[in-house]
């Protein structure tokens, strides 16, 4: 019985590539700097997974920046704009990070690729570019080099690869007239050249990820898993494959999969659980089974007993000897090691003995295996006996379940869900209040947080700085910032955020149900980590969260302060969830949460409450059949929270880096009065689905986009508000970046900004004209 793990988080137990990465962008660090932390951040990784009993461990899932990025890389799939980069530099750091990150240092004004969520997930991946000429070739070495690296080291190494068909799924056409999966045909002898070199060099079992496998697919898509997996294992016969599927049900696609000339099905049976019994009747006779009974994508400790009953049925229909054991997918989504959780002010003991973070994963693994093999040995009844307790306690917790949460649930109203007047009466009353130019400009909450700022929460937590103290330096924080928007001559401002940490884990902190952790961070994109708060018990806010600092923040200037929140859906998307009652539930609890701090800042006099939602199409569900249902908590969720806002109180929502099309409908379901959205990497194309669906309330569409380091031009913005203009009227237009400016640098984003109001009064005056 087989034990491998499919992925391991990259970021280091300490955010090592993080700084190392950000080092190396400010030339603090070389690049063979850069790539000794990566070298030493691999090693140890390696280290750890073998000294849990991981038989087969996974390379080539390390990455600088994103694994897809480094796939496209691999087989040179470079878009035309970075060519004169790679023919100067090769398939090197300076192309690398170009397209990432856009223009970098002197390397040109170059936009960088698209990013988007990686399915239901918080993490970013970035988007390859096709062409209807595209080609390709085996451009970087790095899945063979990570594998020389790995055998080296005398680590039982197995090659990660981006199956050929997800990674072309993934993609994007950017001219019209032809679709991606055309382009199977150039790709797969890249493939194949890989693949004889990595046999070439020791390689035994190769896993190939196909997460695309528990979409929908058409016949076009499942023809071409076909024609690629024969070629494949054409090409090397020598090779064992694992196919890797995750993050939900292979369902219609199961006979599809298993009759793949591969021999080894990854099944991911923390999110589809149900699939087992299907899959074990549907495997061929030469095929093993890969147990996903670990969860990679939360942090709760596994329950023994229900795995072990798994394991029992599919060692009953297939023999031990091919039943392999896993966490459910890559253990990138979790943090590292929960044993860096020594606060117990932070993290309360009680909870943390319910928790399991990647290094605990692995001993999972490996525990379900002895646990499997050695029943009657006295260590692994103890496992059994001791994992028993932990869930029997928590089922018990009185931390978990609050009474008076559940009866206001029960006493919701449909009426609480719905504003008192429809959209055109509320604009109408808000145009009298507030009365904004055409195309009003803004920023989407969080302004640059210097080390400064940082610095200051740190001292507030280590008691070296008193809250009286700390408060002063914040509100000197906002008065800065809202002469700084001044200047600027923003329209609408914001107060900045500096007392926030990050804008879900700052809620967790302060609403009932939330534990927080002091290492727990998990990579979003690039260098952008989080440490998701633990969602375990009934939600509920026992005091105002925000109005202080946006009331401070009004009182400084006669223009509009929007009040700043985060949505129940986002809150609970970036939390580790409980998983013993409904999400829709904790939903509508952090909803009810949200709703009275709304409620509170009105009182207090603000004006303009933007509830944040980013993570909306996040949270669809992979498959169609089951979106309609989250749809519609989902929305009555954010109506909920929105909806006790008088006529004349605007409702700002941002969403960013998603896909629209396919819930535009559920959007404008929302009824917020002004939505943000990402469209400067996609030149505008996400705007489509707003338009095709006559979106009706206001909307700004993003002109600056704020992960890129690059300052766009105030001609670049203007064309893209007259690309916007062409399709949504103007009185419904505001101007805004993409995204909030917390990792920014002062001086850039005033650069950015000055050109951003500078686009949107020239189209102001071009309208007067």
């Amino acid at each position: 019985m087989l034990t491998h793990n499919l992925g391991y988080p990259r970021i280091g137990d300490h955010r090592e590539l993080k700084k190392a990465c950000e080092g190396y962008w400010s030339c603090r660090l070389s690049a063979a700097d850069l790539q000794a932390v990566a070298s030493t951040l691999r090693r140890r990784h390696w280290d750890v997974q073998r000294a849990a009993g991981i038989d087969l461990v996974p390379c080539n899932d390390f990455s600088l920046y994103d694994h897809v990025l480094d796939w496209s890389l691999t087989v040179g799939a470079i878009p035309a704009r970075y060519q004169s980069l790679l023919d100067r530099y090769g398939p090197g750091l300076e192309l690398y990070f170009a397209m990432a990150r856009g223009g970098w240092q002197a390397r040109g004004d170059l936009i960088p690729l698209e990013m988007t969520k990686w399915f239901d997930t918080n993490y970013h991946y970035l988007v390859p570019e096709f062409t209807r000429q595209q080609t390709f070739s085996w451009l970087a070495r790095k899945p063979l080099a990570e594998f020389e690296e790995a055998r080296a080291l005398g680590v039982p190494a197995k090659p990660v690869l981006l199956g050929p068909v997800s990674y072309l799924l993934l993609g994007k056409e950017k001219e019209p007239g032809f679709h991606r999966l055309e382009l199977l045909d150039r790709l797969l002898p890249v493939y194949a050249q890989l693949l004889q070199a990595l046999h070439a060099q020791g390689a035994t079992y190769v896993q190939f990820d196909e997460p695309c496998l528990v979409l929908d697919l058409d016949a076009t898509a499942k023809d071409a898993y076909r024609r690629a997996y024969r070629v494949i294992a054409a090409a090397c016969p020598q090779l064992r494959y694992i196919l890797a599927t995750y993050f939900g049900a292979l369902d219609d696609n199961l006979a599809l999969a298993a009759a793949l000339p591969v021999q080894v099905l990854h099944l991911d049976l923390a999110r589809a659980p149900q699939q087992l019994e299907v899959a074990l009747s549907g495997l061929v006779a030469t095929q093993s089974v890969s147990l996903g009974l670990v969860d990679g994508r939360n942090v709760w400790k596994n329950d023994y007993a229900r795995s072990l009953e798994m394991i029992s049925r599919a060692v009953e229909r297939l023999g031990e000897e091919r039943v392999w054991l896993a966490p459910s997918c890559s253990l990138l989504h979790v943090p590292c090691d929960l044993e860096l959780e020594r606060d117990e002010t932070v993290l309360p003991p009680e909870v943390k003995r319910w928790l399991a973070f990647a290094r605990q994963k692995l001993d999972e693994v490996a525990t379900l295996r002895g646990l499997a093999q050695a029943t009657t040995c006295k260590e692994y009844t103890a496992h059994l006996k001791q994992n028993l307790l932990d869930q029997e306690d928590r089922r018990r917790s009185l931390r978990v379940h609050r009474s008076a949460v559940q009866a206001r649930l029960a006493m919701l109203r449909p009426e609480d869900e719905q504003r008192a007047s429809p959209f055109a009466v509320r604009q109408d009353k808000q145009r009298r209040v507030f009365r904004l130019p055409w195309f009003p400009t803004t920023t989407i909450g969080s302004l640059p947080q210097t080390e400064e700022v940082r610095r200051l929460r740190q001292r507030l937590k280590d008691q070296t700085l008193s809250a009286e103290q700390y408060e002063a330096a914040i509100r000197s924080q906002i008065e800065r910032a809202i002469r700084w928007q001044e200047e600027l001559d923003l329209d609408v401002l914001v107060h900045g955020e500096f007392e926030r940490n990050d804008m879900v884990e700052y809620f967790g902190e302060r609403l009932t149900g939330f534990a927080t952790t002091v290492n727990g961070w998990v990579q979003s994109y690039g260098t952008r980590c989080v440490k998701p708060p633990v969602l375990y018990g009934d939600v509920e806010r026992q005091a105002p969260m925000t109005v202080v600092w946006s009331t401070y923040a009004q009182s400084l200037t006669p223009r509009p302060v929007k009040g700043m929140l985060t949505g129940p859906v986002t809150i609970l998307q970036w939390s580790f969830v409980r998983d013993d009652q409904p999400r829709a539930q904790t939903a509508r609890q952090i909803a009810l949460a949200i709703r009275d701090e709304v409620r509170d800042l009105e009182q207090a006099g603000i004006g303009m409450i933007q509830i944040d939602e980013p993570a909306l199409r996040e949270g669809l569900p992979l498959r169609r059949a089951a979106r309609e249902d989250y749809l519609k908590w989902a929305g009555q969720a954010f109506r909920l929270a929105a909806a006790i806002a008088a006529d004349e109180t605007q409702i700002h929502t941002h969403m960013c880096y998603s896909e629209f099309n396919d819930i535009i409908e559920a959007i404008a379901a929302l009824d917020a009065d002004v939505i943000t959205i990402e469209t400067s990497r996609s030149q505008m194309e996400l705007l489509d689905a707003f338009v095709a669906f006559r979106y009706p309330n206001e909307i700004g569409p993003g002109v600056y986009d704020i992960h890129s380091p690059r300052v766009p031009s105030a001609e670049e913005m203007v064309a893209l508000l007259r690309k916007a203009l062409a399709v949504l009227p103007a009185r419904n237009l505001w101007v805004n970046p993409d995204c909030g400016l917390k990792t920014r640098g002062w001086a850039e984003a005033h650069e950015a900004l000055a050109n951003m109001v500078a686009a949107a009064k020239r189209l102001r005056a071009q309208m007067q004209a």
